[in-house]
């Protein structure tokens, strides 16, 4: 059975992404599985602390955990493009679940030796399934409709931001109830549920996989001329070359290098910013809540932001709407180095946010737009590993210089990737005119039959 695409709106809107034919069960079963991803990290530290006795011990074991669980996010999505997610998903949930359930146990038993926790965060992080990238790679078939599309991807965000809020209140509330280890063990069901029901929706069980090679011999017309729904507003292409028989990779497109060189940058943002601002708490004597504050004020105004950027029908090009939204977030964080009282942080905090979701999406559309059909997945995933990447690494440089220097300057040398990377992208070089704007073609049947 194919999944019948939604038809080209005059004016595309969240409803519409909703009554897409499978999108609320494939989105739903999607984001039951990444809301392990909310709690998983929260409660490992907090169930290998309650179980060793050491804060050390804890961020080694997570250290460990998220290392690998990042790094290899790329690999873990080339195999989903190269054998489809009935083959690679479900032993990658399987192993992921069954190791979390370990450490569950493990941490069940007080004085376990931190050694053993670590060896079974390996596999854990080894194993997470590349559900976000795989349910952006469906969203790109189950959508053919550009306007639409970024829709659905601003939708998928601000989701997947409300789970990174819901998914430690969730915690909290377990580990009143019961001990954190019972959080792992939900996070363990959580994921495994998601992903069978994932696997098992029509549009990915015609999702066969390209196998080695198939990038090469993608069939003339797969996405010929498929274009950027910003840039086709604009009469500007951006896919010329993805399908056509010409298989072109999208290691050396330059737009997938932005969007990278982005993503990880307003990762270096996220990252130090939550450093900064416990240091901010304390340089001025406001009260622990503050931080709270300030992070949830930040992931508010990033909903609300993805929310809008969404709903408008832009006119610039993708690449140029996000080098402006980098900029943006990068000249916020540095005026929020400048307040004066914690409330102005915490108003500075939901400003910075209003461009987190749009950058985020916008950089995740223009790896679509980069990849060829045998390699979407995989593109999707080098943004999220970049975007991770910069985050971990952020935190620990801002430890490094954080009472070194003055707090304002870490805000602003924080700001200075972001920067950076919005002036490389506006100096980027355009494309040759594309073919009128229009929905794209559907996926050649050998690749994803019933994706649709």
């Amino acid at each position: 059975m194919s999944a019948a695409p939604a038809p080209p709106s005059a004016a595309p809107s969240y409803a519409a992404v909703l009554r897409t034919r499978y999108a609320c069960r494939t989105f739903g079963a999607a984001l039951l599985g990444r809301l392990s991803y909310g709690m998983v990290s929260l409660s490992l530290i907090l169930a290998v602390k309650d179980a060793t006795g050491s804060y050390a011990v804890a961020g080694t074991v997570m250290a460990l955990f998220g290392l690998t669980s990042v790094l290899l996010s790329p690999a873990r999505a080339a195999l989903v493009d190269r054998h489809g997610p009935r083959r690679a998903l479900l032993p990658m949930a399987v192993g992921y679940a069954l190791s979390l359930t370990a450490l569950a146990v493990a941490t069940s038993w007080p004085g376990v030796p931190g050694v053993l926790l670590g060896v079974l965060a390996v596999p854990a992080g080894v194993c997470t399934p590349p559900l976000g990238p795989v349910m952006r790679t469906l969203w790109s078939d189950l959508v053919p409709d550009r306007a639409l599309l970024r829709r659905a991807y601003s939708l998928d965000a601000v989701a997947e931001e409300l789970l990174f809020v819901t998914g430690p209140l969730l915690v909290g509330v377990v580990a009143q109830l019961a001990t954190p280890s019972v959080g792992l063990a939900v996070s363990a069901v959580l994921v495994l549920t998601g992903s069978l029901t994932l696997i098992s929706a029509p549009p990915v069980r015609g999702w066969k996989g390209h196998g080695k090679g198939s990038a090469a011999s993608a069939p003339t017309g797969t996405e010929a001329g498929a274009e950027s729904e910003s840039e086709s507003e604009a009469g500007v292409e951006s896919g010329a070359g993805i399908g056509g028989g010409r298989g072109r990779r999208w290691h050396g497109d330059p737009r997938l290098r932005q969007a990278i060189a982005v993503s990880a940058s307003v990762g270096i943002c996220l990252g130090a910013f939550d450093l900064l601002v416990i240091a901010y708490a304390d340089d001025h004597g406001a009260p622990g809540a503050i931080v709270a504050w300030a992070l949830a004020a930040m992931s508010a105004g990033s909903a609300v932001g993805g929310l809008v950027h969404g709903a408008v029908p832009w006119r610039v090009g993708s690449g140029t709407r996000l080098a402006f939204l980098a900029a943006a977030l990068g000249a916020t964080l540095i005026a929020t180095g400048f307040s004066p009282h914690p409330a102005v942080l915490v108003a500075g905090a939901a400003i910075g946010g209003l461009f987190i979701s749009p950058a985020l999406t916008t950089a995740y559309l223009i790896a679509d737009e980069a990849a060829d059909p045998a390699t979407r997945t995989t593109a999707g995933a080098w943004v999220n590993t970049a975007l991770n990447a910069g985050s971990s690494g952020a935190t620990a440089a801002a430890g490094l210089v954080v009472g070194r220097l003055p707090l304002t300057l870490c805000f602003a040398l924080a700001a200075v990737p972001v920067l950076l990377s919005a002036m490389t992208s506006l100096r980027a070089p355009r494309r040759r005119r594309a073919s009128p704007p229009g929905p794209r073609p559907a996926t050649a049947p050998c690749s994803r039959s019933a994706a649709r």
